[in-house]
This record gives structure tokens, C-alpha cells and sequence, in this order.
């Protein structure tokens, strides 16, 4: 009891190998949850060039790229965050992977399509 070792019982939401069997389903526990589980929000981090701090959002998969500089950088501006932005207009900025990353994200590319929660804001480059 004291130094021995127990069994551990398999759970259904942690052994994907159990079998539900309620309502004459015989499919495996993770395939229930997987039919039931669909992604609604996303919780994103934008960071502005020369911001000290991420702006955080909350936002559907199915937004764009291009909703989702708007929205980080309303919020900037809202919050009134250092240092000033010399535009506010969401079109003059390009979302980056990260600050290293010379490759701007197509603008009508879906958020549930890039993979990653953290993203980079930054001025286009004049032209």
C-alpha cells in the first residue's frame, strides 16, 4: 500500500484507445471529441515595431490577415501605447512570422491557415 505500485485505470479522456459506447457509437473516445470540438476563437499576439508590449486578441479563425492588422492596430492606437504611430491607417503595415522574418502574410490569408498565434506588425517600406 505504502511503497507499492498501483494500476492505473484508463481514462477516456486520456487514453484515446477507450471505446464510447454510449448511444450505440462504437467509435473510439478521441473521434467523439474530435467531431465535437471545432475552433471558434483564437487568442493572438501582435507585437508593433518598437512597442514594449504585445497587443493580445481574441478573433475568429476565419478572419484575414488583414482583419486582424486593423483590429491590433485600433487597438494600439485606443489604448494610447508607445511610442505614437505615425499612421493610423491599417493599410500602411505588413504582418510578419516574427521581426526576423522578411516575408510579409498575404492580407486575405486566413488566421486558421498560418500556423502560429504570434505575429509582428511593422510599416510597409516606402516605396
Amino acid at each position: 500500500m505504502h511503497g507499492g505500485s498501483r494500476a492505473r485505470l484508463a481514462v477516456a479522456h486520456t487514453n484515446p484507445a477507450v471505446i464510447n459506447v454510449s448511444a450505440g457509437n462504437m467509435g473510439t473516445a478521441s473521434d467523439a471529441r474530435e467531431k465535437q470540438q471545432k475552433l471558434t476563437k483564437l487568442l493572438v499576439n501582435v507585437n508593433i515595431q518598437n512597442s514594449l508590449g504585445p497587443v493580445n486578441l481574441v478573433m475568429s479563425p476565419e478572419n484575414t490577415v488583414g482583419e486582424l492588422i486593423r483590429a491590433a492596430i485600433e487597438i494600439y492606437v485606443k489604448e494610447k501605447r508607445r511610442p505614437l504611430l505615425s499612421r493610423s491607417d491599417p493599410l500602411c503595415y505588413e504582418l510578419h512570422y516574427s521581426q526576423f522574418s522578411m516575408e510579409s502574410l498575404r492580407k486575405e490569408e486566413k488566421l486558421v491557415n498560418l500556423g502560429c498565434r504570434s505575429f509582428f506588425v511593422c510599416p510597409k517600406p516606402s516605396t
